[in-house]
């Protein structure tokens, strides 16, 4: 009999929070999706400096950011990007990931997030023009992208709960490698990327896990998951 698989959730777990609610559920959907026991365990951030993630299949750097440590999400982040490990990264985890490319990928030691640092010269991450917080809304996927392959469709709609996105500033840079923007809104506004030449490493401002708590399997974690396989 197969082993489990098993997914490290990167955050800081509240009971009070939506995404938090969703995301075993989005788990349990998508493992019976691909015929394969899967369990998580959650990996707060201010424990992760400690954390051995050899064991894991994968790891979700999840909503509801800041987190108790900035640096601890960074370290996981980094992991799975180098390793490579498959990643996924919703809402708080775009933010982050995006911070992880541009400090380590990029050079950009000076690159911070708004909601962590206002006043930063390089906040690759800032305030959104409209908040997306609880608002639903359509997004259309990059032709050949691993979420149009995923979701087998050009566009879906999904749901939000932030107020922060990739800053324009620093677009063209951060996305000119291999960081592409692989979903946008109905403005042309980023709202997925995906790291090319990486097993799996994808990224969405909006959280599709969502969708679990309508009963709907959320087709990104599956693939999420087979990417495990």
């Amino acid at each position: 009999m197969a082993r489990p698989l098993t997914v490290g959730l990167v955050g800081d777990y509240d009971s009070t929070v939506i995404a938090h609610q969703a995301i075993p559920v989005a788990i349990d959907l998508a493992a019976a999706a691909i015929g394969r026991e899967v369990l998580y365990r959650w990996c707060p951030t201010d424990s992760i400096m400690a954390s051995d993630f050899s064991s894991l299949s994968g790891l979700w750097c999840v909503p509801a950011s800041p987190y108790r440590s900035t640096e601890g999400a960074l370290t996981a982040i980094r992991y799975a990007r180098e390793t490579p490990k498959p990643f996924l990264g919703t809402c708080g985890g775009f933010q982050h990931a995006v911070l992880e490319y541009a400090r380590n990928v990029l050079g950009w030691d000076d690159a911070d997030h708004a909601e962590l640092s206002p006043d930063a010269e390089r906040a690759v991450i800032a305030p959104l023009q409209c908040s997306l917080v609880e608002v639903t809304g359509g997004v259309r996927f990059q032709e050949g992208s691993r979420l149009a392959a995923a979701y087998g469709t050009p566009e879906s709609v999904e749901g939000y709960h932030c107020s922060y996105g990739l800053n324009p500033r620093f677009a063209r840079e951060l996305t000119s490698g291999p960081l592409q923007v692989t979903a946008t809104d109905e403005s042309g506004d980023t709202r997925a990327l995906e790291l090319q030449g990486h097993p799996f490493f994808v990224l969405t401002l909006f959280q599709p896990e969502r969708a679990a708590l309508r009963g709907v399997t959320p087709p990104v974690v599956t693939a999420f998951l087979h990417s495990m396989l």
